[in-house]
């Protein structure tokens, strides 16, 4: 017997949903919940709740995944988290294994404050080059731009205790972005992740899949999109202004018009760069005061590691090209600095 409920987020499944619910029937899952996103038909839910007993929460009009999601947890943390210890979420299409679910109940029986994942095995000749690709990249975003090391970012094998789930419920992302949101939001709300390798099952190339390429991929990445446009938004200031003040200063020495250059555009560029990120990329609601300090701290050290890469580049390549220097150099604090003002700068309570 598992003490957890077994939760069934659908839009338009077919009758593999119904072995699905058969399965975890099987396995000892007190509760299943089966969430109709939306659905042209009520005959399988109908059967899921006749046949199995199922509680199923429908949408009148097609939501998304991720709302379906919310609408599970809501209902069960005021239905059965008195009595239960968690939720556990399975995919429609019957591409995880029963056995691969249990093990992640498992998993969190162990460790019942962690987001437990089912990760896949993307190395795997069947996997369909779309999942195996989109995975992957989102892996290495996630590596590179947000410090988590996660193999399977997109999994919807996804078990979560009492604890955290309130938590969990508040993030925003209504569709596939909610999945991936939680991931990120992980961090902020101190919880760890725990990975549990699950079978490798692609049903028909994924066909049954309502993944839409561009705008479910727009949806994920749009907080990395959004620091990306603000700070190509802001390196163009920054750079239009230091050429402006180059050519101005021209009569200065060099070390002195790199200096002043670099210090004015930078002014004005991170004041643009600070108002976007703050309300629109990280949505900060942590006291202004607090976070300009921080902020301009990290820009007056970004700054001098901006002027001593170019001038000491310029000694090399030579000082009429400082504009096309400092491109590069630019480049490379801009990783550094994501990671910082997401995880300081900006950091949520």
């Amino acid at each position: 017997m598992y003490n957890y409920c077994a939760v069934i987020p659908s839009l338009d499944p077919d009758e593999r949903i119904l072995s699905i619910a058969g399965k975890l029937s099987d396995k000892g899952f007190g509760k299943i919940i089966a969430v109709n996103d939306g659905s042209r038909s009520d005959e399988l839910f109908i059967r899921l709740r006749e046949e199995y007993g199922c509680d199923v929460l429908t949408h009148c009009v097609n939501f998304g995944k991720g709302r379906g999601m919310k609408t599970a947890m809501n209902h069960y943390m005021n239905e059965y988290s008195a009595s239960m210890d968690g939720v556990v979420f399975v995919d429609s299409d019957d591409q995880h294994h029963i056995d691969d679910v249990c093990a992640c109940c498992e998993c969190l029986s162990e460790n019942p404050g962690c987001l437990v994942l089912g990760s896949r095995d993307f190395s795997d000749p069947n996997v369909p080059p779309r999942s195996r690709f989109g995975n992957r990249t989102t892996s290495r975003f996630f590596r590179l731009f947000c410090g988590l090391s996660i193999n399977d970012t997109q999994t919807g094998l996804r078990a979560m205790g009492n604890d955290i789930i309130p938590k969990l419920v508040t993030i925003g992302g209504e569709r596939f972005d909610y999945e991936t949101n939680m991931l990120l939001e992980t961090k902020n709300l101190d919880i760890p992740i725990k990975e549990v390798p699950i079978k490798t099952i692609y049903i028909e190339d994924n066909k049954q899949s309502h993944f839409n390429p561009i705008k479910d991929s727009i949806a994920i990445y749009k907080t990395i999109l959004g620091y990306i446009s603000s700070s190509l938004a802001a390196a163009a200031i920054d750079l239009g202004l230091y050429w402006l003040l180059s050519v101005l200063l021209g009569g200065l020495g060099g070390k002195l018009r790199i200096a002043l250059s670099t210090v004015f555009a930078r002014i004005v560029s991170s004041l643009f760069n600070y108002t976007v990120n703050s309300k629109a990329v990280f949505k900060s609601s942590e006291n202004p005061k607090r976070t300009i300090v921080r902020y301009y701290i990290l820009c007056i050290l970004q700054t001098a590691a901006s002027y001593g890469g170019v001038y000491g580049l310029s000694l090399i390549f030579g000082q009429d090209h400082t504009t096309l220097i400092k491109l590069p150099v630019d480049c490379l604090l801009f990783l550094l600095s994501y990671k910082i003002q997401q995880n300081w700068v900006f950091k949520r309570k």
